[in-house]
């Protein structure tokens, strides 16, 4: 059958993700690549969750194998609300909580709720190519907002906000901001709070990596310092327990809370229960703050070496950022460079990044920058990986 003229306008559009596709690449044993966003397979909990798994299906099997409520396993739900108070001063009493099958789930039901077609979306410029397709499926416009050191500029954002008047949302990952790895400042948060309100837009604060912090002060989040209720927080286990579980959650204002759970209900009902009890055990049992620090020491590791390899290998006229956690740097080269021609070379030596289209809002505009993650290759793959690139932009610039 011929479904060409069957697709959706709304999906005609978007493209498949650029690192996904990169990954079939990348995959293969012989690459070395810097182009996923994968946690280090080490510091997964197996015995603890070999374990948990059995006692779970010995004494509470039909709990974990039978239909969940669309809101989530209750326990989990006070368990991360309690740490959330705890550790980010985050939920006020209008505030309320539901488990979503990972963030990007979160960040479509965000969009599901709120968005109409045409209706605007801000993000950061660059920023995390799942969330910009998921806007892109709403046939939402988006509005790129450059990136500073002190992440979004605000000059730029209040005149996007004040200049058009479809937009309904602002999508911020301030903390180790994937691609960039920059973390916005105390300042930038507050006045993107204080514009949020102005202009009565919501914030999505994306927060998945927030506990990888190894080095600096840590800031507060953006939904900590809210009393309107502006932001949705979306906070995930994939970075800091297991991707492979598909948990995150949303914490946000009561008055659109019903709206997501009715929005959940329609698109799979519930979040896996059996994964729900297995972080619920684990949150109970063990001690998720030691298993977090021991990735940071890997993270902390792996990037100073990256960072090293890349001063002594890189040419002085390529720029990168320093991150103070999470798990990426973002590469800046010369005016005129296009990282996807260098991308597609530097497969050909065996390692792979991500080009910096895939991360703008116009990914069709050639970029000059690009994506290195440096969570998952040993020692010895980072520096010869960096070594093959280094040798590559010393020919190409």
């Amino acid at each position: 059958m011929d479904y060409s003229n069957l697709i959706s306008d709304k999906m005609l559009g978007v493209k498949a993700s650029a690192i996904r596709e990169i990954f079939k690449v990348a995959g293969k044993p012989d690459v070395i690549s810097f182009a996923g966003g994968l946690p280090a397979p080490e510091s997964f909990p197996v015995d603890a969750i070999k374990k948990i798994c059995n006692d779970i299906l010995d004494t509470e099997p039909v709990t974990a194998l039978q239909y969940g409520i669309s809101e989530g396993y209750a326990p989990l739900k006070q368990q991360i609300l309690d740490r959330m108070r705890e550790k980010e001063q985050i939920g006020t009493d209008n505030d309320d909580i539901i488990i979503v099958s990972g963030s990007q789930q979160g960040a479509d039901l965000t969009a599901k709720v709120l968005l109409n077609e045409g209706d605007g979306v801000i993000c950061e410029e660059p920023s995390f190519i799942g969330c910009l397709n998921t806007f892109r499926t709403y046939n939402a416009k988006l509005y790129g907002v450059p990136m500073t050191d002190e992440g979004m500029d605000l000059n730029v954002l209040e005149e996007t906000l004040k200049n058009n008047k479809n937009i309904k949302l602002i999508y911020t990952i301030p903390t180790f901001q994937n691609p960039s790895g920059i973390t916005s400042s105390l300042k930038t948060r507050k006045g993107m709070l204080e514009l949020a309100q102005k202009y009565n837009v919501a914030i999505l604060e994306d927060n998945p990596y927030g506990e990888l912090r190894f080095s600096g002060e840590k800031i507060p989040t953006i939904k900590s310092m809210d009393t309107t209720g502006n932001v949705i927080y979306l906070g995930s286990f994939s970075k800091v327990f297991s991707p492979g579980l598909r948990l995150a959650y949303l914490i946000m204002d009561k008055g659109v809370m019903e709206k997501m759970v009715v929005g959940k209900q329609a698109t799979d009902v519930h979040t896996n229960v059996f994964s729900q009890m297995i972080v619920s055990r684990y949150l109970k049992e063990y001690d998720i703050d030691a298993s977090i620090e021991n990735s940071r020491q890997i993270y902390k590791h792996r990037c100073e070496l990256m960072l090293s390899c890349m001063d002594t290998y890189f040419p002085k006229n390529v720029s990168y950022t320093r991150p103070e956690g999470g798990i990426f740097i973002w590469v800046t080269l010369p005016e005129g460079v296009d990282s996807g021609k260098l991308m597609l070379e530097a497969v050909k030596r065996k390692v792979a990044f991500v080009p910096g289209n895939a991360f703008m809002t116009d990914i069709e505009a050639p970029s000059n920058c690009f994506r290195l993650n440096y969570s998952t290759m040993s020692d010895e793959k980072i520096e010869a990986g960096i070594k093959i690139l280094g040798e590559l932009l010393a020919e190409t610039l």
